[in-house]
């Protein structure tokens, strides 16, 4: 469990000081964009008050409190199936970076009442018109890390 932990604190600090860097010291919030790498790689400010790609979005404070209740509950109970269960490292590699992206966008609709989303990816051809976070990430890798790596640790045993 240990891993878990690390792993979550890792995404979690990781999360909130690129955050605290790009929207306050760098300004993002007020200037709106920023062109590191263009197209390939750019700063685009973007509050997101729903998931991802703003679905189930609402301005409305029952939306922002479900999603964070949502959030926790989910977090709770992928670190309560870790600690029961025998998991493979991947699979406890896999629910930190779940758990600390989640809590990550838990602190910023606590915040801000919406996630900061600001890392854009676009192509010379196509512009992408959906920015992301650290969180993002670590929620997707997470995520497909527990569908790969669940039950691992069991079939290695049972050999």
């Amino acid at each position: 469990m240990r891993l878990v932990g690390w792993t979550s604190a890792a995404v979690l600090m990781l999360d909130q000081v690129s955050k605290y860097i790009v929207v306050h010291l760098m300004a993002l919030d007020r200037v709106g964009a920023i062109d590191v790498y263009p197209p390939w790689f750019n700063l685009r400010m973007a509050w997101n008050r729903g998931i991802n790609f703003g679905l189930f979005s609402g301005e409305d404070e029952i939306t922002r409190w479900a999603l964070i209740v949502i959030a926790l509950a989910i977090s709770a109970w992928v670190w309560g199936w870790v600690a029961r269960g025998t998991h493979a490292r991947r699979a406890h590699l896999a629910s930190g970076l779940l758990i600390g992206g989640a809590l990550g966008n838990v602190i910023d609709r606590l915040a801000y009442g919406a996630v900061a989303d600001f890392l854009n990816m676009s192509l010379p051809f196509w512009q992408n018109p959906y920015s992301f976070n650290v969180a993002d990430i670590a929620i997707f890798a997470g995520a497909a890390g527990l569908v790969f790596f669940t039950g691992e640790g069991n079939a290695k045993r049972r050999s």
